[in-house]
């Protein structure tokens, strides 16, 4: 039995992670982490976990084998080196880092260490994701051309209310949008999907954004990714659409567009088929993601030390690249900069030096056009 510690105890931790260890064989949460110790006894309680620590020198002195970081991702760099300085390898919850520098220093303090570090990036382990990779390779849509993918929703609602009942702007949804916005929090699991599926890197990117909230990042984005192969990814994400609707609703497809016909995968309808020049093959659905599926794969990583499937700390690093890369770029392009519609970053010189600061030559290159 590996014990795992997860150090972060937010909603991701509760709904994601700890139910599916649970399910997992050969794994159990030992012990729990969390600034707010109210709250690791709580999830501790909940769960049935042996322990929950008000320190993290305690929760890293307990018997654990490996660690998960559920944390805020700017809390992700300190969390993985001190589980390096502790000899444990780690799974990290997306994005992997909001700076390329300190994503960099994760990769080579664990490296150095002789250490895994994985990315959570677990809509590869849904069995309709699986699905369509092998479809992929049987060629059953000929020459995959297009991949459409799209991931629209409201992150929960614009609003909350207070202690006094009065409506405030949601703070899980301030904080993603300060910390890069709907591509970089949720758009990274399609643009690592796009390159798993094809097994092609991305050659360059462009990222165009829509502003319906006044914040830096676009809350709605579309980021188009050009691949070595040839094929062409549309990356569409949002965080808006539906998001002050009385009755809300999302939109979550997959449509890959190949010489010899569509794979298409819808999660409000639960359709998943194949349309090809044979015929129309009608598929078992699948949720989109596995929490699951991904904690029976990180079980078999650690005891075999291959990573198989397992999301890398590479790949972890190249999609938060292409997804601020393509941010940064949207916002730079804002339009009508004006009083009423601002453009809230430096443009132009800056941003290229900005860009081109961190040395490339470690990773495949991705290329800002």
């Amino acid at each position: 039995m590996l014990n795992l510690g997860i150090i972060g105890g937010g909603m991701i931790a509760e709904l994601g992670h700890m139910p599916a260890i649970q399910e997992a064989s050969g794994l159990r949460v030992y012990a729990l982490y969390d600034r707010d110790f109210d709250r690791a006894k709580e999830l501790q309680r909940r769960f049935h976990v042996p322990h929950a620590f008000p320190t993290e020198a305690d929760f890293y002195r307990s018997n654990i084998d490996a660690v998960v970081v559920c944390t805020p991702a700017p809390v992700h760099h300190r969390n993985v080196l001190d589980a390096a300085e502790h000899g444990k390898p780690v799974l990290c919850e997306k994005p992997l880092g909001t700076d390329e520098a300190q994503m960099m220093e994760m990769k080579r303090v664990m490296e150095d260490a002789g250490l895994p570090l994985f990315t959570g990036f677990n809509y590869r382990f849904s069995e309709s994701a699986r699905t369509i990779r092998t479809l992929i390779r049987e060629n059953a849509i000929g020459e995959v051309r297009l991949l459409r993918l799209v991931y629209n929703w409201g992150l929960h609602g614009k609003w909350r209310w207070d202690e006094n009942g009065i409506r405030i702007n949601s703070p899980l949804r301030t904080g993603r949008m300060e910390e890069g916005g709907p591509l970089v929090d949720c758009g990274v699991h399609q643009i690592d999907l796009a390159r798993w599926w094809l097994g092609s890197e991305v050659a360059w990117q462009r990222g165009i954004g829509v502003w319906l909230d006044d914040y830096e990042a676009p809350d709605h984005l579309y980021l188009h990714m050009g691949h070595a192969c040839g094929a062409h990814t549309m990356v569409e994400v949002s965080f808006s659409y539906n998001a002050t609707s009385r009755e809300p609703r999302s939109h979550f497809q997959y449509e890959i567009i190949g010489t010899d016909g569509v794979i298409r995968y819808n999660r409000e309808e639960h359709s998943f088929e194949v349309r090809n020049s044979y015929g129309t093959q009608h598929l078992p659905w699948h949720p989109e993601k596995s929490f699951a599926g991904m904690y029976e794969e990180f079980a078999r990583a650690l005891r075999s030390g291959d990573p198989g499937d397992m999301p890398t700390a590479d790949d972890g690093i190249i999609a938060t690249r292409i997804a601020t890369t393509a941010t940064e770029q949207a916002i730079c392009d804002r339009d009508r900069p004006s009083e009423e519609h601002p453009c809230t970053l430096i443009r132009g010189e800056k941003l290229d030096a900005m860009l081109h600061r961190v040395p490339m030559d470690t990773l495949d290159p991705v290329r800002p056009v």
